[in-house]
């Protein structure tokens, strides 16, 4: 197989990809289908469909992952291509699905130019990766790589009060834990960016080296409540000022800490939110993300300082870590070949890192795992205007195939 340059159908690709966005389609071209939703089951059973005629053999697990495997001439671990079906409220039709889409039509590639893969080769669909439903996000994945358990997470609840556990049974996907990923050659996501930065270098993929770190923090200041009309500027203590003075002060340092440093204050309550008394209480989120763990560390030193220089000044200032994860890098070999299949085909390419989280990262900790970015207009995602080119699509997917095609030779 060395040495072939296949390329895909670019024509079935986006027929495809418009199919599956029939599934949940909205009025403004996005689409809604949300983890375990009849949408879902709808976009589930056209996979299926599209890999038995392949002669794929499809099965599903415990937490309704999908797989559907080509078989190879030497068996073992599979090649495994994938990514989710499920979409946030009033998302894009590229999200999740196009990684779906692209380890089918690799194999349909495969299929129609009668080459036997030495290895196996499976597709894969992770149920919920979005959380849009079920909280937390990548919650099979993150079942799969021991990062959840089973049982807590079978008993979220949406907004309707169904538990995840029922909502799988209902759409008839609850299969056999003896079905799971548990070992492969390879994972390989190809995803859109969610991002500006293909676009805007004019550049076709990013070959992406690792999900960077984050933390959430939760800020809790605590004044009094006065009349706004009567109470002297001078003896108040306003939980809102407060509140802005350490916003500004937190933009100030961590503005200055790393380029590369990403951080939202994304969420805010104020109390009682009425414009003719002082704010007594404000809560606000604090997430940041970088790759390093060195500037996350300095990140959170500075979290802490500001918090302390603050506390009792006018107002009670508490902090509460809510929740963090470390960097997850990707397998160096399988991002070189990535890198390489792009230069093979004369895609122009670059190396980057994930500020998004993805099913990957959890794979990563079992198997040799590897993500391809396509560019997002506009850096547009969950949103009904998301949109990435069809030539962009079928660049990224080729880059895929070619990737496949070099490591079966391996």
């Amino acid at each position: 197989m060395e040495g072939q340059k296949l390329l895909i159908n670019g024509k079935r690709l986006k027929e495809t990809l418009e199919k599956f966005a029939e599934f949940g389609k909205t009025e403004n071209n996005g689409v809604t289908r949300l983890s375990l939703s009849e949408e879902d089951r709808l976009a589930r059973h056209y996979l299926r469909n599209c890999c038995e005629k392949l002669g794929l053999t499809v099965t599903y697990d415990d937490l309704g992952n999908m797989y559907a495997t080509l078989e190879g001439t030497e068996g073992g671990p599979p090649i495994v291509m994938g990514s989710h079906l499920d979409s946030v409220k009033r998302g894009g039709r590229f999200d999740g699905v196009l990684g779906v889409a692209a380890g089918l039509e690799v194999v349909r590639t495969l299929v129609e130019n009668d080459i036997k893969p030495r290895y196996p080769i499976t597709i894969v669909n992770f149920t919920n990766e979005e959380g849009a439903r079920f909280e937390p996000s990548m919650m099979a994945s993150g079942i799969l790589s021991g990062k959840f358990d089973k049982e807590i997470m079978f008993e979220k609840k949406d907004v309707n009060g169904t538990t995840f556990g029922e909502a799988l049974k209902a759409i008839g996907y609850d299969g056999d834990e003896k079905e799971r990923l548990k070992e492969g050659r390879a994972f390989l996501e190809l995803h859109i960016e969610q991002g500006p930065i293909l676009e805007q270098e004019s550049i076709s993929v990013g070959i992406v080296g690792c999900v960077v770190g984050m933390v959430c923090y939760e800020w809790t200041i605590k004044g009094e409540a006065d009349h706004a009309g009567t109470t002297p500027m001078a003896m108040r203590k306003d939980a809102l000022f407060t509140a802005n003075d350490i916003i500004t002060a937190i933009r100030e340092q961590l503005g200055n800490l790393d380029a590369e440093l990403v951080y939202t204050m994304g969420r805010m309550t104020v109390h009682p939110n009425i414009h003719t008394v002082i704010p007594d209480s404000v809560i606000f989120s604090l997430e940041a993300r970088h790759k390093d763990p060195a500037v996350m560390a300095k990140v959170e030193d500075i979290i802490r300082n500001v918090g302390k220089s603050f506390d009792q000044q006018d107002c009670q200032v508490g902090i509460k870590k809510l929740w963090g994860r470390d960097t997850v890098m990707f397998d160096e070999q399988l991002c070189g070949t990535l890198e390489k299949a792009a230069q093979t085909l004369g895609i122009s390419s670059k190396q980057m890192v994930s500020g998004a989280g993805h099913d990957a990262q959890f794979i990563a900790s079992y198997i040799p795992t590897a993500m391809v970015f396509v560019p997002s207009e506009n850096g547009k995602s969950h949103t009904e205007v998301e949109r990435t080119s069809w030539e962009e699509c079928e660049n990224g997917v080729n880059v895929l195939l070619e990737a496949v095609m070099e490591l079966q030779s391996i």
